[in-house]
């Protein structure tokens, strides 16, 4: 099975690497691993769409950059796996995401009565709940977040369903944009310093394999 990615390349290496890793090789395959390392090493600064196939063969094209931005506007929609069950392989386009993508808006996807956001069609979401960041319960069904996954392993969370009826706090994140705010006057402002933290902690992981 061939696994996907999209990554981001500094001077200091791949931010989110481990994560990254573990999305393209969940199996831990060596030769796997050690592809991706070279790649890592060799690899321009920039935005990178990478490939792993069965065999443990990387190749890579460069990206423009994330879709993601501060201030989009939101629309709801349908998610397009919404009948599945837990995190998802990331999946490179054409998918079904691209049905649910229009530029310039972030479209938070949601399940089949409408009530709970799982995802945005290009990003994790994350909530505030006064106290702790608030993570979707982890049997919904989206997309495997190497952004999502590090701040739960990293940071205090609680897992409760982020409402589309509510004024709480949404913060979307992916590993090129990092964190995103989103323009919904009817939500409150996420915690500039919780923000702040989690970018911190991404940059934090961000790495070269030795």
């Amino acid at each position: 099975m061939e696994r996907y990615t999209l990554l981001l390349t500094t001077e200091d290496g791949v931010v989110l690497y481990d994560y990254h890793r573990r999305r393209l090789n969940p199996g831990g395959m060596a030769e796997a691993d050690g592809a991706f390392a070279r790649f890592a090493r060799q690899a321009a600064p920039g935005v990178w769409a990478v490939w792993l196939d069965g065999a443990g063969a990387v190749r890579a094209e460069l990206r423009v950059g994330s879709r993601l931005r501060d201030g989009m506007p939101t629309r709801l929609a349908l998610s397009p796996v919404a009948d599945g069950a837990g995190p998802l392989p990331k999946p490179a386009s054409p998918c079904p995401y691209d049905a649910v993508r229009t530029d310039g808006v972030a479209t938070l996807l949601t399940s089949p009565d409408g009530t709970e956001i799982y995802e945005a069609s290009v990003a994790a979401v994350l909530g505030w709940d006064g106290r702790w960041i608030v993570c979707v319960p982890a049997g919904r069904p989206r997309v495997w977040s190497t952004a999502e996954q590090a701040v739960r392993e990293h940071l205090a969370v609680v897992e409760a369903p982020i409402l589309t009826a509510s004024a709480a706090p949404l913060l979307l994140v992916n590993a090129v944009k990092g964190t995103s705010v989103i323009a919904d006057p009817a939500r409150a402002e996420y915690p500039p310093d919780v923000r702040a933290g989690i970018e911190r902690l991404f940059v934090s992981l961000t790495a070269l394999p030795g």
